[in-house]
């Protein structure tokens, strides 16, 4: 054996020994429970055996209509997300060193608090006797109080306010990386500013906006404490899972919604990497 192939096989191992916990971990807090929800979801409720019954049972109207809301909803929260997170990627990248600085940090520090907590702040704010309605009302504007809570409005705000910074670091890491000269050249050429974004910018920033809108569209449609809080009234899928498992104690069909909510995350990614995404680094 050459010392060459000696060195490489001393990396490999190497390489395996590093990689071993990652697998083991990955083994134990991800496949194994996986599994185990699996085969949940294909046991009868009285122990008898394999049975599909519990998939069956996902076909009735109103948990059909469950997982269209939540889907409905998951996909205003990344539209939304998208018409607001896009253009502040965009300036984010433009703007000097300072400016982008502040604003990356401003984009980043509500990771450092509670959600709770964050949602809570905008529940005071929107409640009868909030400061929204309290500031509109000291204006003239209004006369008696907004109802904010409880609408689909208030459901939706508190989404995007959740969701919009994975909007806007991907679209924020596109347009950054993006060669600007090429958008020079089409200006050159005689190409309208509104012109130059459709055919040169739009186009290389695509990247990053099929990121973000996985980002979010993913985890918005298993999100149901929001709706919780702002009193939306919406019952999500995750909604239906909660119960499934801790209310009505139905095990067997809670974990076939669990498996379902599973396949359609992971068919959502396929697509994804299908239609050219990359790895969904965002920095």
């Amino acid at each position: 054996m050459t010392h060459k192939q000696q060195k490489e096989r001393a990396q490999e191992r190497r390489n395996t020994l590093f990689f071993a916990p990652m697998a083991v971990l990955a083994v134990l807090l991800v496949a194994l429970p996986l599994i185990y929800v699996l085969g949940m979801s294909l046991t009868a409720n009285d122990g008898s055996g394999f049975t599909l019954a519990n998939y069956k049972a996902l076909l009735r109207a109103d948990y059909l209509l469950v997982f269209a809301n939540s889907l409905k909803l998951a996909f205003y929260t990344t539209a939304v997300s998208l018409l607001i997170g896009y253009p502040f990627g965009y300036c984010m990248a433009r703007a000097p060193r300072g400016w982008k600085s502040l604003l990356m940090m401003l984009v980043i520090i509500p990771f450092w608090t509670s959600a709770l907590v964050r949602i809570f702040g905008w529940k005071i704010l929107l409640q009868g006797n909030g400061l929204i309605n309290t500031v509109l009302k000291s204006l003239g504007l209004i006369d008696k109080s907004i109802k904010f809570l409880g609408s689909y409005g208030s459901v939706l705000l508190a989404m995007v306010y959740c969701m919009i910074s994975f909007m806007i670091l991907p679209c924020h890491s596109a347009v950054d990386k993006m060669d600007f000269t090429l958008v020079e050249a089409s200006r050159d050429l005689g190409a309208k500013p509104w012109r130059a974004f459709l055919d040169v910018t739009l186009p290389l920033t695509l990247p990053g906006i099929m990121a973000g809108c996985v980002l979010v569209f993913v985890p918005s449609v298993g999100i149901f404490y929001l709706s919780d809080i702002m009193g939306g009234g919406l019952v999500l899928v995750g909604n239906l899972i909660r119960d499934q498992l801790l209310k009505v104690r139905d095990w067997h069909t809670g974990s076939a919604m669990s498996v379902l909510l599973v396949v359609l995350t992971a068919g959502i990614y396929l697509i994804y990497r299908r239609c050219g995404g990359d790895d969904l680094g965002v920095m």
